[in-house]
Parts: structure tokens; C-alpha cells; sequence
């Protein structure tokens, strides 16, 4: 007679971190959804984490890990210490994000058990029926596990889904946060890990799965309602130019959602708006309908050299306009730099910094970076260039004067470790697929 498949008891713990929590809150509601039966735990901390892993004994645990690239070293640290706490058999810690689709070799070499590749909706869901049915992990999608010699073997590509397939958030109160409007980016920055990872076209959530959401909200008593998304007047579009007529479809419907003393957050952290797209029509658009006083623009550089290399898509010029246009509107306008750019030179910095301060006399703060080779873009070999003594004390009379902000010296130093593992792991070296 066959022998009964019994299934196993999973517990999945979430390494739950400020910094990454969109991206967890996804897995969450793609788990909740698929009705795949597991226990759910959150650790808020490395000791808190372990002590969730320790006390799921006799079942299988899944541990949750996500980061971008820039963090990768310190959570290398963090999985030992949580190791070094609590470990076993039957505990499997996952990295996912941009750094793990990018790098998996890296992050299987640094401790982790799998890294997850790409969208990770679909992978977490068969990940734990496959847990739950003891079958072989070379069958879920999505994933890259240490082959017999230690490479990397990749499953299958996960499918990249509608956006209205799953929800951003689970119908839990704890766990809401920015609606996801917009996957993928048709920009292409040479130094942005989006496109590179969520494909280089948009992909919208529909208006009524947008309203859906604000509905959810509305039953945990919330009223404020931001957005995810790498261009925020690009909403409703296939290629370049803005449609107010959508964005005004989606902010309208928003706004009868809500209660009369609900806020609207757009164009505004967490998203940027292109400065192309800032015209004189879409101010009063927003004005009509947003509650932020201020808007993000992507600038990053002034110089048009520098601008073309990266594949930004505009010049110098229109970033002057945008902010013009913004203030003149009534928005309070930050605009976003990075320095050291690949091939950037001194006349290159003097033009930025000469755009900068101009900004600033138009009414702008400037929200400096550094060039950081990040995995998984086409700069991601490339040299930062070296930034000057007297450029970084221009940088610092802004910040001194509250022109500017930013961590560009902590990226500086980001910056030379990501260069330090894209030497150690040459681009497109020992990878390997579940068919070979």
C-alpha cells in the first residue's frame, strides 16, 4: 500500500528590518494569499530572530533575509552572529533583494543557504509547499543553491507577473505601507538596479486594485496613502512622456477613497519624479490632489557629458526648468545628485556643482550621493571617479548652510567594498542552471 504523505510543519521568520520591510510585506501577502499553511514569525532584531528560529524546534524554518548591496557585509555579520545563536538542520536562511539577483554567488559564499533570484512572489510560495512536502528545491522557481563543488546552481526564472497579482501589503495592520504602483523602468540608468532586475519596461497596478488597497486601509483607521515607484508622472504610461489623464484617474480615485481629512503622498519619498515631465500642467495636477508640500527630483548630474553616458534620458537644462516650475508652484523641491560617476573629470563636477547652487538660489535642497558600482547594472565594474578635496568641501559649505544633505561619505566607503566583491567575482563567472 502507498505510504501517506504526511506534511511538515514550516516556520517562516522574517528578518524584519526598517529598511527593507516593502519588499517583506510583499512575500507576506503572496504567502497569504496562496493559503500555503506556515507559521509566521518577525524578528526585529539578531537575538530576536534567533530566539524565533530556536524556539521553532521540530519544525522546518525558513528565515526571510533581504538587503540592498551596500548593506551586504553587515548582514554577512549579522546571519553569523544569528547562527552562532541558534542553527540546525532543518533551518534554511533565503537572502532575497536586488543584491541577491545579482550576486548569488556572493551571498551563497557568505552563508546564506539560498539566495532568491528576481520577484520573489512565486518563489516564497512554492518554496514553502516544497518545504511542507519535503520535495526537492531544484523544482521551485527562483532560486540559486549551492550546487555538490559549491556554485551556484539556478532553478528555473520565476514568472514576472501582472502587478495586480498579488497585493503589496497582507491584510495585517502591522505590516501596511506604501502601495506598490509601478515595477520595472524603461530608463535604463546605467547605475540603477530596478530595470535590471524588474525589466526594462513599466509595469502599473491597475486604479481599482490601487482603491482596493486604500480600502484595506481605511479598515485599520489609516489615512495617509504614499507610493512605490521609480517615476511617479510615468504612472499610467508605456514610454517617455507623462499621462496626466491617468495619473488624475488613479489620484482622483485615491482621494473618494479616502475620508475627507485623508492625505495623499506622491512624487514625494519613497519616489522621485523625472524633471521632463514637471510642467506647469502637472503642478496644478498634484496641487489639486497631493498633501506633500514637497517633491523629489532625479537630477543627478549637471553635466550633459555625464548625463548621456548614464542613459539618463535628459540633459542639465530641463532639471533648471523642473525646479523652477516646482517652486513656482508652491512645492518645496529636493533634488537628488551623485558624484564620482564613471568618467566624471573636474569640469564634470564644477558643472554640478555650479547646477547645485543655482538650485539652491531657485529654492531647491540638494540630496548629494555617491557613485556606487552596484551588482547587477552595466556600471557595476566600472571606476567611481575620484572626487577632489575641494569638491567635497563645496558639498560641505551646503550642508553646513542647510542647502544639502545626504550620506555621501558613507556611500564613498560603500562604494570601494562593492568594488573590493566586483573584483572577486567576475561578471558572468561560475554560474550554473538545474538543465546543465
Amino acid at each position: 500500500m502507498p505510504v501517506p504523505c504526511v506534511a511538515m510543519e514550516v516556520t517562516v521568520v522574517a528578518r524584519y528590518r526598517k529598511a527593507v520591510t516593502y519588499g517583506i510585506h510583499a512575500l507576506l501577502a503572496a504567502l497569504e494569499e496562496s493559503g500555503e499553511s506556515c507559521t509566521l514569525r518577525y524578528g526585529t532584531s539578531p537575538e530576536e530572530t534567533a530566539g524565533h528560529i530556536a524556539a521553532a524546534a521540530g519544525t522546518r524554518v525558513l528565515v526571510l533575509w533581504s538587503f540592498y548591496s551596500p548593506d551586504a557585509a553587515a548582514m554577512t555579520a549579522e546571519l553569523a552572529a544569528v547562527r552562532a545563536l541558534a542553527d540546525g538542520p532543518d533551518v534554511l536562511h533565503i537572502a532575497g533583494g536586488v543584491h541577491a539577483t545579482a550576486e548569488p554567488q556572493h551571498v551563497l559564499d557568505s552563508g546564506w543557504d539560498l539566495a532568491g533570484i528576481g520577484e520573489g512572489e512565486s518563489t516564497i510560495v512554492s518554496l514553502v509547499a516544497a518545504l511542507r512536502a519535503d520535495t526537492p528545491l531544484r523544482d521551485v522557481p527562483g532560486l540559486a543553491l549551492r550546487d555538490h563543488d559549491g556554485v551556484a546552481l539556478r532553478t528555473r526564472p520565476a514568472p514576472q507577473l501582472p502587478l495586480d497579482a498579488h497585493r503589496s501589503f497582507p491584510a495585517v495592520r502591522r505590516h501596511v505601507g506604501p502601495i506598490e504602483l509601478t515595477r520595472g523602468c524603461r530608463y535604463a540608468c546605467r547605475f540603477c538596479q530596478t530595470p535590471f532586475m524588474f525589466g526594462g519596461q513599466f509595469r502599473h497596478r491597475s486604479v481599482e486594485s490601487v482603491r482596493a488597497h486604500v480600502r484595506q486601509m481605511r479598515v485599520f483607521g489609516l489615512k495617509d496613502v504614499r507610493f512605490i515607484t521609480p517615476t511617479s508622472l510615468s504612472y499610467g504610461t508605456p514610454g517617455p512622456d507623462a499621462d496626466l489623464a491617468k495619473v488624475e484617474e488613479l489620484l482622483s480615485g485615491v482621494r473618494e477613497e479616502l475620508p475627507d481629512d485623508g492625505r495623499i503622498f506622491f512624487g514625494s519619498f519613497p519616489s522621485e519624479v523625472r524633471p521632463e515631465h514637471v510642467t506647469p500642467e502637472a503642478m496644478v495636477l498634484l496641487r489639486r490632489y497631493v498633501n506633500n508640500d514637497n517633491i523629489i527630483i532625479g537630477a543627478q548630474s549637471g553635466s550633459d557629458k555625464i548625463l548621456a553616458a548614464s542613459g539618463r534620458g535628459h540633459g542639465a537644462g530641463p532639471v533648471r526648468d523642473a525646479v523652477r516650475i516646482a517652486v513656482e508652484h508652491g512645492f518645496r523641491v529636493n533634488v537628488d545628485f551623485m558624484f564620482g560617476m564613471p568618467g566624471e573629470d573636474a569640469a564634470d563636477q564644477a558643472d554640478s556643482l555650479r547646477l547645485a547652487e543655482d538650485l539652491v538660489d531657485l529654492g531647491a535642497r540638494i540630496h548629494t550621493h555617491t557613485f556606487m558600482p552596484l551588482p547587477g547594472t552595466p556600471w557595476r565594474d566600472a571606476d567611481p571617479a575620484f572626487i577632489p578635496v575641494q569638491t567635497m568641501k563645496r558639498l560641505d559649505t551646503l550642508a553646513q548652510r542647510g542647502e544639502a544633505y545626504g550620506h555621501w561619505r558613507k556611500q564613498a566607503e560603500h562604494s570601494a567594498r562593492l568594488a573590493e566583491t566586483a573584483r572577486a567575482y567576475p561578471r558572468r563567472t561560475r554560474r550554473r542552471r538545474v538543465e546543465e
